[in-house]
């Protein structure tokens, strides 16, 4: 049976738990604090099913969130060419699951260690720590960038390299707010605009050009 809530949030939803009942035990009005944080949690960790319309010339979106930005850049560390990243800012109130925007091979992965700058900052990509998966097909190679932010402070990632991900299957997560990137390659159109709110695993984020 798959529960409806990741399995990292756990730890935190059962210390909530057993925080309002005891509390409870000695005063109902004092368990609404606890009883709010326990519901917010169970909230926060939430792992929804999605229906994944899979294309092999779309990248789906990687979380959910708002667009931040859209930049053009050159990676040299997967891609190796021109390339566009497109910066997702992801609120507390956000499913925090990250998903795969193309089938492929997790041929890369790179974790940095860094600040905890707040999320939505244009500096946080650059300094806060962050983990980078690259997945590649015969068609594309794309990166994800797991960012964390003023209060997420762990990310996790379930997939290593030679891995194979199927489009829209979840790799990972961040806990309490961040930001994810996805950086594709300039024979990619974008399909979003900055200020737009995505869905991971639903959202169309760019289209292959020519495809």
């Amino acid at each position: 049976m798959k529960l409806p809530f990741s399995k990292e949030g756990i730890p935190y939803i059962s210390i909530c738990l057993v925080l309002t009942i005891i509390v409870g035990y000695f005063s109902k009005i004092g368990a609404i604090i606890p009883g709010l944080m326990f519901l917010f949690v169970l909230y926060f960790f939430r792992n929804p099913e999605r229906k994944i319309s899979k294309d092999s010339s779309l990248i789906l979106s990687p979380a959910d969130g708002k667009v931040l930005s859209i930049q053009e850049i050159y990676d040299d560390n997967f891609i190796n060419g021109q390339a566009i990243k497109v910066s997702i800012f992801l609120s507390l109130f956000n499913v925090h699951v990250n998903r795969s925007p193309i089938k492929g091979v997790v041929k890369y992965k790179h974790y940095k260690d860094g600040k905890f700058f707040p999320a939505f900052k244009s500096h946080a990509s650059e300094l806060n720590e962050r983990n980078t998966i690259g997945i590649e097909n015969d068609k594309m190679k794309i990166l994800v960038n797991q960012i964390t932010g003023f209060v997420a402070r762990r990310i996790v990632c379930w997939s290593n390299v030679g891995d194979n991900l199927e489009q829209g299957e979840r790799f990972g997560l961040i806990k309490f707010g961040s930001c994810t990137e996805v950086i594709v390659p300039n024979n990619v159109e974008i399909a979003v605009e900055v200020g737009q709110k995505v869905k991971g695993g639903t959202t169309i984020i760019g289209r292959l050009i020519n495809e």
